[in-house]
C-alpha cells in the first residue's frame, strides 16, 4: 500500500525538507545527540524518523538505519536490530552489525520463544545486561550459536498497548560500563518508532476509510 501525505503531516514539511537539504550532514548530528537530556534526546530522535512517516512506503527508510547505526556505535555494541513479533515469530525489520560482526541478518528470524526477546518480554531478563552469562540459568536464557555478553532490550509499545516487537543490541563480550542512562537512549529511539508505526497505521485507516 502506498502511503500518501494526510493533513497531519503538513506540520513535518520543514523539518523534512530541512532533512534532505542537508543529505548526510543531517545524519551526522545524530553523532552528537546521545548526550542530550532525556526530552531533547526524544525531540532530537523525532526530528530525524518521524519527519519522513508520511513519505515513505518503507517503515525502515534511511533514516531509522542512520539512527539505528549511529546508536549502536555510541553504545559501543556488536548488534542492534528492530524486530517484529508476529504468529509467535521474532523477525528481524532491520539489523545493523559492526563490521565483522554478521550474526544475525534483516530478514531473519526465529521462534519468540526461543528469543532473549521473549526472555526480557516476560521479565526473566532485565532489559540492562552487562553480562548475559550470568543470568543463563536463573532466566533460563536459551543457547544460541554465538556468544552474548553485553544485552539491551525494549519494547516496542504501539499507541493501543499492543507489543509490537522489541528494540536490541548485544555484543558478544560483556561490558561493566553499561549504564542505566544507556538503556534510556534505547528506549527513547523504541518510543520515537512507536510513534512512526502509530502514524503509518492511522495513515492507512484514514486512506481505506476514504476509499
Amino acid at each position: 500500500m502506498h502511503f500518501m501525505p494526510t493533513p497531519r503531516s503538513v506540520a513535518k514539511i520543514d523539518k523534512f525538507s530541512q532533512l534532505q537539504a542537508t543529505g548526510n550532514k543531517g545524519f551526522e548530528l545524530a553523532m552528537h545527540i546521545w548526550d542530550y537530556a532525556p526530552d531533547a534526546l526524544e525531540v532530537s530522535v523525532s526530528d530525524l524518523i518521524i519527519a519522513t512517516a508520511d513519505y515513505s512506503d518503507q517503515l525502515i527508510d534511511d533514516n531509522v538505519r542512520n539512527v539505528l547505526q549511529d546508536l549502536r556505535k555510541h553504545l559501543n555494541m556488536d548488534v542492534i536490530f528492530f524486530s517484529e513479533i508476529r504468529d509467535g515469530k521474532r523477525m528481524f525489520k532491520h539489523v545493523d552489525t559492526k563490521p565483522g560482526c554478521d550474526l544475525i541478518a534483516t530478514g531473519g528470524g526465529s521462534g519468540l520463544e526461543e528469543s532473549f526477546c521473549q526472555c526480557v518480554l516476560d521479565g526473566r531478563l532485565p532489559r540492562l545486561v552487562h553480562d548475559a552469562a550470568q543470568f543463563k540459568k536463573s532466566a533460563g536464557l536459551p543457547d544460541t550459536p554465538f556468544p552474548v555478553g553485553a544485552h539491551l532490550s525494549t519494547p516496542i509499545v504501539l499507541a493501543d498497548g499492543s507489543v509490537y516487537g522489541t528494540l536490541c543490541c548485544f555484543s558478544q563480550a560483556a561490558d561493566p560500563t553499561l549504564t542505566e542512562k544507556d538503556l534510556h537512549k534505547l528506549e527513547c529511539v523504541a518510543r520515537v518508532a512507536a510513534k512512526r508505526i502509530n502514524l503509518r497505521l492511522a495513515t492507512a485507516r484514514e486512506q481505506e476509510t476514504a476509499q
